[in-house]
């Protein structure tokens, strides 16, 4: 209860500062309503400034009239605080009695455990002198405190009953009552959180109206309307005086030899008037666009370069601009633009900040849907599957050396010590902003590393004893290839999540020892065991979802890169490392502005991002946005295709594991990484 009060409380400071924040905005507004009024009446634009002014003071209003109500809902929630301590104060009386329930049943409770002590010790003592031949006196002087004892203990037992009996109904209404209070509470607050977000609601409708009354008295002030006014109010009269012969007037340029003469003899009897005309297209009953009005209308748009505005009348321009030209692309075609999108931190990226990030995949999505076809090749890894040459049994296994510290001696009845290695290469590519359109490939390999000081216990051992281990978590694995060379496995196994190998010894111990001739000064001997290919569930199962768009204008190129950490994607989640990104752009770069910062190399024209590690723990749960402005020379830009890289150590994307069976050998290291192989997003 004591809680609350204080979210009551609470609410009520939240309520209050939202009223004071309205109420400033509306103090501003009328200030700036009034700022409108003695701006200069000179001039054919005058009557404009009467226009921003009404809506401005409307405005002023309709934030004033959101105080009003605010101010009246805080003194509905005053009242309810005031009622609230009320029930809570008269509820604490009527529960009174519980505690005293409370009370009695402990005390009730510590004097039956004592009694029911009392009662066995007189009971065993009244026992034992009887077994002990203890004179009839004695024996019954025992036998009285027993039955003292006795009824003492059994008037507690039906006292405890009691006093438990009350102590449930008590605490069970009670339990109840406060029940009653919370539940009433979290109503009466959700009501007047109701009559909060209407009130703010009913203030947005009355902006929007105001906005909507705005936007038709511009459109209604026409340019000939606001010639006409400034000729009404600072006209001689309607009649034209008699006519004079006119001079030609010449105006000359100093240094210049030629000169552009302007002449009044021409007929201004009639008053030249100049209408624009903008007639919507017919509407398309097809779902598509034509593909050359639409690379018209980017063409026509995409002409348009604004600098970033440096004073109030550059800033005023720049919005008319834009306010134009989308005013051009909804009627020509029938299009909504949400104008307010327009204004961006970055002005420069205006056409991107309004994109939809696409990091919401359907779970029912599946890969059979995608169309595999061209854009698969591009995803491809350098450890595809496609090949099974260097798994195949008439080939050398990858054998392998890595440096490490010289391995201890080993005896022949020793546990041999063997680490694996599990490396995943994760390869994908996005398409724009359609999840639908991502095509994921993921591979992997095992590695097995031996010891140098096997070598020598195989070879002095005509039967060492068979490395045979279990492929666990195999589920998810749609392909698997073992070295043929080195390793058997049951066909028939039936388990879909496991998997058995053993290896053949003696081609294991003839592999090994060619290593070590080749090599004699290696430590350990790394040996690829197999490979697999990992079942995906296309952007699901990327590590990093991407979105990038582009925009392209003959001096300036827009980029921005969305991203998102994916821990669904990953058994254990870690975090992403040496997180790269890479793009390419044509156009003749001049000049980059990037944020965060990264690094422009005019000799291969790309432009390099190096991230900190993403996971959970970074900003925004690992999700952000890279963004740049190129400024060209010669453009525009072609949008191409940008490539990412970043790699994971601790886990794997698969979830795969390898357990060794039977004896004669330990797992002395398991190591779990991935990295990308091709990871590239295209707009």
């Amino acid at each position: 209860m004591k809680h609350g009060q204080i979210s009551s409380k609470e609410l009520t400071d939240f309520i209050r500062e939202r009223a004071t924040i309205e109420e400033v905005y509306a103090r501003s507004m009328t200030k700036l309503a009034k700022s409108a009024g003695n701006f200069s009446q000179l001039g054919t634009f005058a009557p404009v400034w009467d226009v921003f002014k009404t809506s401005t003071e409307k405005l002023a209003s309709c934030h004033l009239e959101l105080v009003r109500k605010l101010q009246e809902l805080i003194k509905d929630v005053q009242k309810y605080v005031d009622d609230q301590a009320k029930v809570h104060k008269k509820t604490k009386e009527e529960v009174a009695s519980t505690n005293g329930a409370v009370q009695t049943i402990q005390t009730t409770g510590v004097a039956l455990q004592k009694s029911k002590e009392n009662y066995n010790a007189k009971t065993v003592d009244q026992e034992r002198l009887r077994k002990e031949g203890a004179t009839q006196r004695e024996v019954d002087k025992a036998g009285v405190k027993a039955k003292k004892a006795t009824e003492a203990y059994k008037g507690l037992v039906e006292k405890y009953a009691t006093a438990k009996s009350e102590f449930e109904q008590k605490m069970a209404e009670t339990a109840q009552k406060f029940q009653n209070i919370e539940e009433s509470h979290i109503v009466h607050m959700k009501d007047i959180i109701q009559s909060y977000a209407q009130s703010v609601d009913e203030t947005h409708v009355q902006i929007g109206e105001v906005h909507t009354e705005f936007l038709g008295n511009m459109e209604n002030t026409s340019v000939e309307s606001l010639i006409l006014k400034l000729a009404e109010s600072k006209g001689t009269g309607k009649e034209r005086p008699g006519a004079k012969p006119r001079k030609r007037k010449t105006y000359a340029f100093p240094g210049q030899n030629s000169f552009y003469s302007s002449s009044d003899s021409e007929d201004e009897d009639e008053p030249r008037k100049f209408r624009v005309e903008i007639k919507p297209v017919a509407p398309n009953n097809g779902t598509h666009q034509s593909r050359a009005t639409i690379d018209e209308l980017k063409a026509s748009i995409g002409n348009i370069s604004l600098s970033p505005p440096t004073t109030v009348r550059q800033f005023l321009d720049y919005i008319y601009l834009e306010f134009f030209t989308l005013a051009i692309y909804s009627t020509l075609y029938g299009v909504n633009v949400p104008y307010p999108l327009l204004l961006v931190k970055f002005p420069g990226l205006c056409g991107l900040s309004n994109q939809v990030r696409p990091f919401s995949p359907p779970k029912t999505l599946s890969n059979a849907s995608l169309s595999l076809a061209a854009p698969l090749a591009r995803a491809e890894s350098s450890s595809s599957l496609s090949s099974t040459a260097s798994l195949s049994a008439s080939n050398t296994p990858t054998v392998g050396t890595s440096r490490g510290p010289s391995p201890v001696t080993l005896a022949s009845q020793d546990a041999l010590p063997i680490a694996v290695a599990f490396t995943e290469s994760v390869n994908a590519y996005f398409k724009g902003a359609d999840p639908t359109k991502c095509i994921v490939k993921i591979t992997g390999d095992m590695t097995l590393s031996f010891p140098m000081g096997i070598i020598k216990v195989f070879t002095s051992n005509p039967s060492p004893a068979v490395l045979t281990f279990k492929l666990k978590s195999t589920s998810k694995l749609e392909q698997i290839l073992p070295n043929q060379t080195l390793l058997f496995s049951d066909p028939s196994q039936s388990d879909t999540n496991t998997k058995d190998f053993w290896f053949n010894m003696q081609a294991l111990t003839s592999y090994l020892r060619k290593a070590s001739e080749q090599n004699p000064a290696a430590s350990y001997y790394n040996v690829d065991i197999l490979k697999y290919q990992v079942s995906s569930n296309g952007i699901q199962s990327t590590p990093l979802n991407l979105a990038v768009y582009w925009k392209c204008t003959p001096t300036t190129t827009d980029l921005r890169l969305d991203y998102r950490y994916n821990p669904e994607s990953m058994l254990c989640p870690g975090p992403l490392s040496n997180v790269q990104v890479l793009v390419p752009v044509d156009g003749e770069v001049i000049n980059m502005q990037s944020l965060p910062n990264a690094v422009w190399n005019s000799e291969l024209n790309k432009s390099l991002w190096k991230l900190s590690d993403i996971s959970e723990k970074s900003d925004n749960e690992g999700s952000g946005s890279l963004r740049a402005k190129f400024e060209l020379s010669d453009g525009p830009s072609t949008p191409t295709t940008l490539a990412v890289q970043f790699m994971s150590e601790g886990s794997t994307l698969s979830g795969v594991d390898m357990e060794l069976l039977g004896v004669g050998y330990r797992l002395s290291l398991n190591k779990k990484r991935f990295a990308t192989g091709r990871y590239m997003a295209d707009c």
